[in-house]
């Protein structure tokens, strides 16, 4: 073994090595592949140091990934073809060194202590070139990068694992991959994605893709059940979040049901420090956790928060796979990175279209309003596994907080339609729900916004002005059918238009703007255009009576004429004339004179 001493002269000086354990371990590797395959987990040829040895060692390893087995006899014709056969004394060394080899499972020991050394010799080599920049007179800057640059190789060689094993690990054995049945492999809960796979999903800031992957992932961690997926074995999951705040984490994971002592083998890093992923050390930082945390599958979100470079670059996400994504999917690491929709949701997410060449599925997830969602594959390399889903959110409130466990995804099932009793219909507060009170109180479909607002009221049920004016358009689109009129007129006394507080599930300010839609997503922005008003059916008043025509048009919520101008483009509900504001709004107290004139014909 030969190794520095303090006083040895830099100029004669032999760097750190062991070129008995190099020997030793070069002669058996010549006989067992066993041998071999564990040498190679340890050690490269950048940790043999003597030249012959990295020549003996690279020759081996070609042969071994042929398939061949492997003889010193072979290795000396090997390197005769190459023309290097005076690099190892014409042959002599390798019978020397292959002539008495070691029994094969003492290489493992060998293999270390050649590792150990070539450490050391790389600080050496460190050592050497701090001493000649400082020679150059090199900056405090520059030096502090040489040692950033120097940190960041060793922890990414420790990381990443040494040898070129997992070169030799990606060469297919063809009998056991044509034995084996890849339609037959189980998906993961949800059959979003198998094992190993990588996905996006993508949406808009209002789909709530975060809430929906936190439930799917504690389910997934937890071994429970999701997307009427039957329960599978808990699967080690590593989330990095750059996204939520930990008080929204927190509100979420409780509606859920989830808590300090259920929550499975997820693990759940909250703005972790790590380093952009699409450079090496960010890559580093990634394998280091999962090995930390023995995760199977790996959660972005949101991958935007987690690069350098600029989305519209192509290089961006060719180095995010380059550095992160190819060593988790080499190591059959499954992952997930949720992103934003562009601005043009037809092209699917922000960015350059690179973002979608690497991964094995692309789902985009949009919401439909009324706790619908709709989640669909645009992309996909292997098409296993459903295309689409159309999901329902159900959450509860209690008072000002969401309900423990009272927030799930679910498929949309006959079960669950907006308007049967276990659905959206059973929900206080969604439009499904006043048009099921509605219907259950024997209201007539053609009742107006001011006798729908006094009925919900005596009914207790909560609603807000934009959500009523929904029900009350539903409604009014569906065929005529018998009804009772509970007030015995057609509008009742002025309502104040709203509830009083004191209703369940109805809080202040919610009868101009929505509350949040679920745990931790904040209202959606006030102005946001109403479903179009769906025409009312054909029918005639007799033979030669003309048919009303047809119109695609949003009509006014009172006075039923078409909404034109900026009172359609920004989504009003009213025509100006019947606006409560500035118009004859049966709501408005006004002078039975000026009532009788605007009064809609």
């Amino acid at each position: 073994m030969n190794r520095d001493t303090a006083g040895d002269d830099d100029l004669t000086r032999v760097p750190p090595c062991d070129l008995e354990a190099e020997e030793y371990v070069m002669g058996v590797v010549m006989h067992e592949k066993q041998a071999y395959d564990e040498c190679a987990l340890l050690i490269n040829r950048e940790d043999i140091y003597k030249a012959q040895h990295q020549l003996i060692w690279d020759t081996v390893t070609g042969i071994y990934a042929t398939g061949q087995r492997c003889h010193p006899a072979l290795v000396r014709a090997e390197i005769e073809k190459q023309g290097l056969l005076h690099r190892v004394d014409n042959g002599n060394l390798i019978y020397k060194l292959g002539g008495q080899p070691l029994p094969w499972a003492m290489a493992a020991a060998f293999a270390e202590r050649i590792a150990e050394t070539a450490r050391e010799r790389r600080y050496d080599t460190h050592a050497t070139t701090l001493k000649a920049a400082i020679g150059r007179g090199a900056s405090s800057e520059q030096l502090a990068a040489l040692v950033a640059e120097f940190q960041q190789g060793e922890q990414l060689r420790e990381n990443s694992g040494r040898g070129p094993s997992h070169l030799v690990a990606s060469l297919l054995d063809w009998d056991a991959f044509f034995t084996t049945d890849f339609g037959a492999i189980q998906l993961l809960l949800g059959k979003l994605m198998g094992p190993g796979q990588q996905i996006t999903l993508v949406g808009d800031g209002k789909a709530g893709k975060s809430l929906f992957t936190q439930e799917w992932m504690w389910r997934m961690a937890t071994g429970q059940p999701f997307l009427d997926d039957q329960p599978q074995p808990p699967v080690p999951i590593l989330y990095l979040d750059a996204e939520n705040g930990q008080e929204q984490v927190q509100e979420r994971f409780l509606s859920f049901g989830a808590g300090p002592r259920n929550m499975g083998s997820l693990r759940y890093a909250s703005f972790p420090p790590i380093r952009p992923l699409d450079t090496a050390g960010g890559g580093a930082d990634v394998v280091a956790l999962v090995k930390a945390t023995g995760a199977q599958l790996v959660v972005i979100d949101t991958v935007s928060r987690f690069i350098s470079g600029p989305e519209n670059d192509a290089d961006t996400w060719l180095n995010l796979y380059r550095h992160t994504l190819l060593p988790l999917k080499r190591d059959r690491i499954s992952s997930i990175r949720l992103d934003h929709f562009g601005k043009d949701k037809e092209r699917g997410g922000r960015g350059s279209s690179a973002k979608t060449q690497d991964v094995d599925h692309v789902w985009e997830l949009s919401y439909q309003g009324g706790g619908t969602l709709s989640l669909k594959r645009t992309h996909t390399r292997t098409g296993i596994g459903p295309d689409q889903f159309t999901l329902l959110r159900q959450s509860q409130r209690d008072g000002d907080n969401w309900a423990v466990g009272g927030t799930r995804h679910v498929l949309m099932t006959w079960e669950t339609e907006p308007d049967a009793a276990h659905g959206l219909a059973a929900m206080p507060g969604t439009v499904e729900h006043i048009v099921h009170a509605l219907d259950q109180a024997g209201v007539p479909n053609d009742a107006g916004n001011r006798a729908v607002r006094q009925k919900l009221a005596d009914l207790q049920v909560p609603g807000g002005n934009d959500k009523i004016a929904e029900a009350v358009r539903r409604r009014k689109s569906r065929s005529e059918k018998p009804g009772f009129d509970v007030s015995g007129k057609r509008s009742g006394d002025r309502s104040d238009g709203r509830f009083p507080e004191t209703f369940p599930g109805t809080h202040p300010g919610t009868e101009e703007t929505p509350g949040q839609t679920f745990p931790g997503t904040l209202a959606e922005t006030p102005g946001t255009p109403p479903v179009p008003h769906v025409p009312p059916s054909k029918r005639g008043n007799g033979e030669g009576t003309p048919e009303p025509q047809e119109t695609e048009t949003p009509l006014c919520t009172v006075c039923d004429k078409p909404l034109h101008g900026y009172r359609l483009d920004r989504g009003y509900t009213t025509c100006l004339a019947c606006d409560p504001d500035t118009g004859s709004h049966p709501d408005r107290p006004q002078h039975p004179t000026t009532h009788t004139e605007r009064r809609p014909a």
